[in-house]
């Protein structure tokens, strides 16, 4: 049977004007700012005027370790919010927006797939309404006011050879993870080793997603430490007088995009922090919004759940004072099977001994999101090349594990195919059964923070830091940093820092190999094993089969 392609699909969307979406949340259109006749951003006075009202329920969908053979979290998160509304619930979604980066190299378009979409699909995954740009923009413009702050005079006595503050692109480029800057001369003033991050791990990218407002924006800018003198005290952007500017290029962007689903659902997609190497949740002020106008909200978080939910609880929630009702963990046969050693070119065949032999991978997230003190899901999400055997094998184990899965057809069917999963996440929001709390308190010390995360949802028996690490943390504890939680970088493929280890793993070792402090964003940053914060292109990037057709029409990004 010929299936149509996501983009096919999506261009063939009966998209309604944005005013109409707004309306069912309740949106007037004067508080819509248009961005053409699809998506539009929605006003802060708006946003101002709702905070008194009560929240929805907050649903959150997390997934396995991500694997080859696809999960398909966003899908579900679109699926599940087509689903609840559906059966007559007011849901809004809130996923994040996609990343230029691996757009053009290994992972393609984010905007779900199939029948469970968000669009404009090519407008999201491209240059949107510019959020991205403005991040970038920002950030590079405190690197130029670092860099030209010690060519006219250095009167902040900056040591050059501890300037922390790197710059961003939104792209995927290797040749720029460590560089020279300022060679050529004198007018090009003190040559000083640099390097790139890509976008999505920008601290402004996380103060964005976890401001609440412009003023708490500015202020969280100005707190960004981005260098040290020689005595070591630290250098703020207040200090380089940045913090106004980069706020007014962020102005626009602070406000939540409203677009919708292929069903005409409302949608807000805003900020994209990767999971992998930032906190892998979209912002804090459209998921706050979206609790104040819709009774459910579907929310999505980065990767696995041992990295974007494990983050969602623990810094995003922490942040916002807010708690999910339900968790959703999405899984597939597919992916059970090559967690079970079966390789991706014989994934066709039905195999449930492998299907059996994987699924203690998801079995470990279920227990780690429990451990939050929330009720779990399971989402099957289905492929046509699933058999009954193989599906009955997964809901089988789920049941040993204290939870339930529910196959969920939505990609093929849309909401037609979540009404069962949306009835029982809706039941179980609804019976208020969560009791939420993180998993380290604040005052605990920030290695044992570490430590507790690898040991409690890794499973690992130990974490590897050299001394200058240690000492560094200690540091950031002496100067009043120490009741900030902490964001993991670490492999999404792996419970380990090993991306060919899968499965569930345990007696293995977390080696952290530097420590960032993002004391804007108001975390620290632990870079573990071989992660890297500027990612490269693979030896075939997605970009080589990204063309115009002969129509003018974008093809080869899903």
């Amino acid at each position: 049977m010929e299936y149509k392609s996501d983009i096919e699909i999506a261009r063939a969307a009966k998209k309604r004007p944005i005013q109409e979406i707004g309306a069912k949340l309740g949106i007037e259109s004067d508080d819509l700012l248009p961005y053409g006749h699809d998506k539009a951003k929605v006003s802060q006075r708006l946003i101002d005027s709702v905070q008194d009202r009560k929240d929805g329920k907050l649903i959150l969908v997390t997934a396995i370790n991500p694997t080859p053979a696809g999960e398909g979290k966003t899908t579900t998160t679109v699926g599940l919010g087509d689903g609840l509304n559906a059966i007559g619930k007011k849901a809004a979604v809130c996923i994040r927006e996609a990343s230029l980066g691996p757009c053009f190299g290994m992972k393609g378009g984010a905007a779900g797939g199939g029948y469970a979409q968000v669009v404009p699909m090519e407008d999201m995954n491209l240059h949107f309404t510019g959020d991205f740009h403005a991040i970038t923009s920002a950030h590079n413009l405190l690197s130029a006011m670092i860099d030209n702050h010690i060519y006219w005079g250095n009167a902040l006595e900056i040591d050059i050879r501890r300037v922390v503050w790197r710059r961003v692109l939104d792209m995927n480029d290797r040749a720029l993870r460590q560089i020279t800057t300022s060679l050529g001369g004198v007018a090009n003033g003190f040559p000083r080793e640099a390097g790139f991050d890509i976008t999505v791990a920008s601290e402004v990218m996380a103060i964005l997603c976890l401001a609440r407002n412009l003023e708490d924006l500015q202020k969280r800018l100005g707190d960004i430490i981005v260098a040290y003198r020689r005595d070591r005290s630290p250098v703020y952007c207040r200090d380089i007088k940045a913090d106004g500017a980069m706020t007014v290029l962020l102005k626009d962007a602070m406000q939540p995009n409203l677009v919708q689903t292929l069903e005409n659902n409302p949608a807000f997609v805003h900020g994209g922090p990767f999971a992998n190497i930032a906190h892998g949740c979209n912002s804090v002020t459209a998921t706050t919004t979206a609790l104040k106008l819709a009774d459910y909200v579907v929310t999505e978080a980065g990767f696995g759940a041992d990295l974007g939910a494990e983050k969602f609880m623990n810094i995003k929630c922490r942040k916002a004072e807010i708690a999910p009702s339900c968790v959703v963990v999405v899984a597939t046969v597919r992916a059970m099977k090559m967690n079970g050693g079966v390789a991706k070119a014989d994934l066709g065949a039905e195999n449930v001994d492998a299907v059996n032999a994987g699924c203690p991978n998801l079995g470990r997230h279920i227990e780690n999101v429990k451990s939050f003190g929330v009720p779990v899901v399971v989402a099957i999400n289905h492929f046509v090349t699933d058999t009954d055997a193989e599906v009955a094998a997964v809901k089988a184990y789920v049941a040993t594990q204290g939870s339930e899965a529910i196959l969920c057809k939505h990609w093929a069917l849309g909401s037609e195919g979540t009404t069962e999963l949306a009835t029982r996440v809706a039941e179980i929001a609804d019976a208020g059964e969560a009791n939420f709390a993180p998993i380290y308190p604040d005052d605990m010390s920030l290695f044992d923070k570490i430590d507790t995360i690898a040991k409690k949802i890794y499973r690992a028996d130990e974490v590897v830091a050299d001394n200058k690490i240690r000492d560094q943390l200690l540091k950031w504890e002496e100067q009043g940093y120490g009741n900030l939680p902490v964001c993991m970088a670490k492999t999404q493929y792996s419970f380990t820092t090993d991306p060919t280890v899968r499965g569930a793993p345990t007696g293995h070792s977390v080696p952290v190999r530097e420590v960032r402090l993002s004391a804007g964003a108001g975390f620290i940053v632990a870079i573990c094993g071989e992660i890297m914060t500027m990612p490269g292109l693979p030896r075939v990037p997605s970009a080589e089969q990204i063309m115009l057709n002969d129509a003018g029409e974008i093809e080869g990004l899903f």
